[in-house]
């Protein structure tokens, strides 16, 4: 072989080690139907029977809870949803808040999951049914963000409305004047 080659092939097999040893996020749109089926015997609060399959809850945490794109979605859904009509926008309105750490039913992901799916006495509509398992997760996943409960570099940024213009910004608008001009 000529150096030229041996040289080519070299250059090949380091480009194709430097590209295998990139790590990236993987996202994934779609979680098996195995996986996205509801917890069957998950406690919703100390006072009612029944065993937390923490080991579904962990997963669950990971895949949804700990996954900025998932928290995202369930931010979107939850204005479309009219969500805020009862919890306003975490801080409770008719329905109880939820930016706090006081739970009624529970605040791990999949707790939030079966309020959602489930839904409550006084009001809170059960959502099983009428919206996909995954986005009732994605629901679940922001709901818990609100209240800090999710890792700070997967929760949802300010919304935009509440956005402070960047001082370059701020110059860029115009100047109204009151002044005005006597023809």
């Amino acid at each position: 072989m000529c150096s030229a080659c041996l040289k080519r092939g070299g250059i090949a097999l380091l480009a194709a080690l430097a590209l295998a040893a990139c790590e990236r996020e993987q996202r994934e749109f779609q979680i098996p139907p195995a996986k996205s089926s509801p917890p069957a015997m998950t406690a919703i609060s100390p006072l009612v029977g029944g065993e937390s399959d923490l080991a579904l809850r962990a997963q669950r945490q990971k895949d949804f809870g700990d996954n900025a794109y998932h928290i995202s979605q369930g931010q979107t859904l939850y204005g479309a949803f009219n969500c805020y009509g009862c919890h306003a926008w975490g801080g409770g309105d008719i329905g109880p808040p939820l930016m706090d750490d006081k739970w009624i039913y529970g605040g791990e992901i999949d707790q939030v999951y079966l309020s959602i799916a489930q839904g409550r006495a006084n009001g809170m509509p059960a959502f099983a049914g009428k919206i996909s398992p995954d986005q009732i997760w994605q629901l679940a996943a922001y709901v818990r963000s609100m209240s800090g409960m999710a890792p700070k570099a997967s929760r949802p940024a300010r919304d935009d409305h509440l956005r402070t213009p960047s001082p370059q910004e701020a110059h860029k608008q115009p100047i109204v004047s009151d002044e005005r001009e006597d023809h």
